[in-house]
Parts: structure tokens; C-alpha cells; sequence
């Protein structure tokens, strides 16, 4: 006689939030008076480098694999995702590696990385000046130009997003702040067996905290700083159902610095 028992398995899924790198307008306020596009300001030599080092932290001191990785448009993100990613597909770099430059042989299959406009920056005059953006709201990504800075073969080209299009301009803090925790959430439903890193901005750090962890404020979070959570899953007759987010970060780990 056929067991009626239905066996139930549980695993847990992470997910690493990450601020970008060293931005170049902070560095060198020259730059903004002759940039193209003022609100978008690459990363320095020295951010490069800082990214490129924090993905070769990961595959150092994470316990898990990052299996997917998610990049808010904006080229500093970008940027960072860029050398994170080459760096957790290294195979052989040179002994004193610096940056994606120095990475000898990689290997494409172990990371798969998209854009998602709901990781942008918060679009709202508390992050971006209003002399700064841009006077009819359209911050005009080339998406695909963008996406061919990424490492050769690591491009997801099927997914399709959760935004599809970027947040309105003007949007609140508020707003911001609940579009942050709706998309860490959205996407970790979405791949509930795979390890994710989201790669956003200083606020969707701090949200990654602040947003699962009650009563906490965050008060900084440092250029590559990061946050860890996870939760339990559970399947269980062909379906999978989620715990609620722990947040694994302590404040003063990772570049990030909060209080209850």
C-alpha cells in the first residue's frame, strides 16, 4: 500500500543587499559642471576597486553561493555589479588582483545578472538636486548599453522585470522606501530556491534593515556596505512557502551602522 505521507523539505534563501561604490562626484565637484548626464555619476578608480574587493569577500566569507544578481540602472551600480560579478566568476586571477582587469579566466555559469529599475536610486530631491535632474523627469537609461557592461555570457536576457519602467519622478520618501522592501521581497519570491544580491543605493540598504528589522533606524551606510538576511523555506506538495526576512547584519558589520 502507497504512502499517504507527503515528505516536506525546508532550506533557507539569502539575499545581500549592497550599496555601489565611490561615486565620482563626490570625489571631484568639477565634474558635475560638464557632465551629460549630471545625475549619473560613475564610480572613481578607487570605487572599481572597492567592488571588485567586496566580491571577492563574498566568495571568502559568505556560506552560501550567490546564484542571482540584480542592479539597480544607474551606472555606478552598474559599475559595481560589474566587478562584484567578475569576481565571484573568477576562475584564475593575478596574485595582487585590483580589479575585473586582472581577472585571468572566468567562468559565466556560476552568476546570472539583470537590471531592475526598482532597485534605482530614490528619485526625489532628497537624493538627487533638482538643478541636478533631469528637467522633464526622463533620466534616459540605454538599458541595453548598459547591460554590455557586465562580463561576457552573465547576462540573464530572458528575464523580465518586476518594474518595468523607472519610478516617477518626485516620488517620496515614502514611497521609495516601500518600493525598496516590495522589490527585495518581489524578487526573492520570484527565484525562492536561488541566493540573490541586489545591488541598489544607500536608502535600499538601509531599507533592508529598517524594513524587517522593527524600531531600527539606520544611520549610514558606507560605500560597498551590505546587508544580510534570510528565511526559512518550506515545500511541501509541490509548493514552497516563505518565512518572514531575518536580519543576519549586526550594526558596525558590513559598512552599515543602526540603532533601535
Amino acid at each position: 500500500m502507497a504512502s499517504t505521507e507527503t515528505e516536506t523539505t525546508t532550506f533557507y534563501q539569502n539575499v545581500v543587499v549592497m550599496r555601489h561604490g565611490d561615486r565620482k562626484d563626490n570625489f571631484d565637484p568639477t565634474w558635475i559642471k560638464t557632465a551629460e548626464r549630471p545625475w549619473d555619476p560613475p564610480l572613481v578608480d578607487n570605487g572599481m576597486a572597492r567592488a571588485f574587493r567586496t566580491g571577492r569577500t563574498f566568495r571568502t566569507i559568505l556560506p552560501f553561493q550567490i546564484h542571482r544578481v540584480f542592479v539597480s540602472p544607474f551606472i555606478r551600480c552598474v559599475q559595481t555589479a560589474s566587478e562584484v560579478v567578475a569576481a565571484l566568476c573568477s576562475v584564475d586571477v593575478e596574485a595582487n588582483a585590483k580589479s575585473s582587469t586582472d581577472v585571468i579566466k572566468f567562468d559565466p555559469s556560476k552568476v546570472k545578472v539583470s537590471i531592475e529599475c526598482g532597485l534605482c536610486e530614490m528619485l526625489n530631491k532628497e537624493a538627487i538636486r533638482v538643478d541636478v535632474a533631469p528637467k522633464d523627469g526622463n533620466f534616459g537609461f540605454d538599458i541595453p548599453l548598459l547591460e554590455n557592461m557586465f562580463p561576457i555570457g552573465t547576462l540573464d536576457p530572458s528575464l523580465e522585470r518586476v518594474y518595468g519602467k523607472m519610478p516617477q519622478w518626485e516620488e517620496t520618501v515614502d514611497e521609495s522606501r516601500s518600493r525598496y522592501k516590495q522589490i527585495i521581497k518581489a524578487l526573492a519570491d520570484k527565484y525562492p530556491s536561488e541566493n540573490l544580491l541586489l545591488v541598489t543605493h544607500g536608502e535600499g540598504v538601509g531599507v533592508s534593515i529598517s524594513g524587517f528589522l522593527e524600531h531600527t533606524t539606520v544611520v549610514e551606510v558606507e560605500y560597498c556596505g551590505y546587508a544580510e538576511l534570510k528565511r526559512i523555506m518550506t515545500c511541501k506538495n509541490g509548493s514552497t512557502t516563505a518565512g518572514n526576512f531575518l536580519v543576519l547584519t549586526k550594526s558596525g558589520q558590513s559598512g552599515i551602522t543602526y540603532f533601535d
